[in-house]
């Protein structure tokens, strides 16, 4: 009886040397009930293994009943941290050391500023440079439509002819004839032309069909109706052409 008592209350603990303050894991042979004591503080327990702690630097003594079997005095040796003889003088302070300031904002905000300053040197000098530049004057309506019309006229393979050549005398029409505004359908613009402007009504009518028609324009000599355009330009505009 004796024996088989001994073995159940037999328990381990680690850590081998606890001292003050430590967690000291205590493992019996069987799920214990510890007693309550002043001396330890019970932080946990799961099954047979129990955790206690104690503040105090001095051995103390486990009691409680383990499978029906009460025990008294399971002794838990436990060391005080300080050296026999301690003077108990608190370490001396040292001052505090300044922690070193991070770089990564610095360098982020100067690079940032670097940027910024390129960018207004940038457009500092573009526009010094646009202001420097002489000022091309605008071409005369005539003259620009009267470009247009010939670089349409010898260039063949240039995509959309109609209808540029179209919007150009839509142009030159809402510049020269204020009553031609360019606001006007090709149904109201061409119900305002006079007779001889019937080449007009044929250039909008080609112009509309390449635009919104899915089968494009139709056939039509386009050299014909380009040289018909150039008939609106003043005398001396139309002999340069």
């Amino acid at each position: 009886m004796i024996l088989a008592t001994l073995l159940l209350v037999t328990a381990t603990y680690t850590p081998a040397a606890p001292t003050v303050g430590d967690p000291i894991a205590i493992e019996f042979r069987a799920t214990p009930q510890l007693d309550r004591s002043e001396e330890y503080e019970v932080v946990s327990q799961q099954g047979n293994r129990v955790v206690v702690r104690t503040f105090e630097p001095r051995s103390f003594a486990l009691s409680g009943v383990v499978e029906g079997v009460r025990f008294r005095n399971l002794i838990v040796p436990v060391k005080s941290v300080l050296t026999p003889a301690d003077p108990l003088t608190p370490a001396p302070l040292k001052p505090p050391v300044a922690a070193a300031a991070p770089r990564l904002p610095y360098v982020l905000i100067g690079v940032a500023a670097l940027a910024a300053t390129l960018a207004w040197l940038a457009v500092y000098l573009r526009s010094r440079r646009q202001r420097a530049m002489p000022a091309v004057p605008a071409l005369p309506p005539a003259e620009q439509f009267r470009q247009t019309v010939l670089a349409l006229r010898d260039d063949p393979r240039a995509a959309r002819r109609w209808a540029t050549l179209a919007d150009a005398t839509r142009a030159y029409l809402a510049a020269t004839h204020p009553h031609l505004g360019a606001e006007l359908t090709t149904t109201e613009l061409t119900a305002r032309l006079a007779p001889e402007q019937a080449v007009v009504a044929e250039i909008l009518r080609q112009g509309d069909y390449e635009k919104f028609s899915p089968w494009g324009a139709p056939l039509a000599s386009f050299d014909a109706l380009a040289d018909g355009a150039l008939q609106l330009l003043p005398v001396e505009q139309e002999v340069a052409a």
